[in-house]
């Protein structure tokens, strides 16, 4: 092994180098507090462990110049691992402090709360920063997942996981159930894009892969068409929402689900202009 400073210098390698100090300093702050239980809480220390270790491990392969000895496609992986991490990390950064902090923050084990919610805000901003350092400039698609698109894969497959975290009573309605089936199909489809760039299994497909992308972003935003329409009519037609609905509420999980379909809507349209822009222009 030899090593490369680079690694550790350049803006990238500093933007690593900050997302690492801040998430380990975000969970060690929150496990002094002894106050994580909880799904809510399981999840957000989960996420600030998680994406501590991967990154370490990105920074110490790159350091020593070891990532070329793995069977992957390093610039894909660290690319799509980045915009996961700075989603995952935005997404506990609020609902950590909505779940755990509470009004008025006087005792010191808030402010030690209040001190790991900045720094994990902070550090989705490192890890967003590394995202737009890596993306791929106009016209460059060496790295398909560090792309519009291939970024947007990622972005897609997160927020369904979101979805499928808050689904709940979808098995008594048609509509409801034809909504869970686009969301799954969606998401494997999805996931196995990201898995096979990854991978570098794409090359093995015997077709026109990025024309069969493009149909593929196209037959999924009809798709999610449906369920934008289909979800809302039929989670809240004759049922208003009840007087004592707390954060386990199914007219809550169903609002936040059809937020998140409007989300990922957007998001295969963007990438479908992206897609096809890349291909015919």
């Amino acid at each position: 092994a030899t090593v490369n400073l680079r690694a550790l210098t350049s803006w990238v390698g500093i933007a690593r180098l900050c997302a690492v100090v801040l998430s380990c300093l975000t969970f060690s702050l929150v496990a002094s507090t002894g106050r994580f239980g909880g799904p809510f809480g399981t999840w957000c220390m989960f996420t600030w462990c998680f994406c501590f270790a991967v990154m370490l491990l990105v920074l110490l392969l790159e350091l020593l110049e070891l990532y070329p000895l793995l069977p992957l496609s390093w610039d894909d992986f660290t690319s799509a691992f980045s915009m996961l991490a700075a989603l995952m990390v935005f997404t506990s950064s609020v609902i950590f402090p909505a779940t755990f902090i509470s009004s008025p923050c006087s005792s010191s084990h808030c402010a030690r709360q209040a001190v790991a919610t900045t720094a994990s805000f902070l550090c989705f901003l490192a890890y967003a920063v590394e995202v737009g350092l890596t993306r791929a400039k106009p016209g460059d698609i060496s790295s398909f997942l560090s792309t519009v698109p291939g970024l947007l894969k990622v972005f897609e497959a997160y927020v369904a996981c979101l979805i499928f975290s808050l689904l709940d009573e979808y098995n008594t309605q048609p509509g409801l159930m034809w909504c869970v089936a686009v969301y799954s199909i969606c998401f494997i489809v999805t996931l196995l894009i990201i898995i096979c760039t990854i991978g570098r299994c794409l090359a093995y497909i015997p077709c026109q892969l990025d024309k069969v992308l493009v149909g593929y972003n196209f037959l999924a935003l009809l798709m999610y068409i449906t369920t934008t329409v289909l979800w809302p009519l039929y989670s809240f037609r004759g049922r208003s929402r009840p007087n004592s609905c707390g954060s386990n509420c199914w007219w809550n999980k169903h609002l936040g689900v059809t937020f998140l379909t409007i989300f990922n809507l957007i998001a295969y349209l963007v990438d479908l202009v992206y897609s096809s822009r890349m291909v015919f222009i």
